[in-house]
């Protein structure tokens, strides 16, 4: 199943923020970190982790 990953960054955002209720700086922190994470270098390391 592909899911886009902007859905899946406010998914995670709003259930993280319905659960835990984190100030709103700190989760667009997060959300942005991620989504930039996601489009570096780096992926391909992450991507082989949390499939494996």
């Amino acid at each position: 199943m592909d899911v886009p990953l902007w859905l899946a960054l406010i998914v995670v955002g709003a259930l993280g923020i319905k659960l835990i209720r984190p100030p709103w700086w700190l989760v667009a922190v997060i959300l942005l970190g991620g989504y930039l994470l996601a489009d570096s270098l780096l992926a391909p390391l992450i991507d082989s982790a949390i499939t494996k």
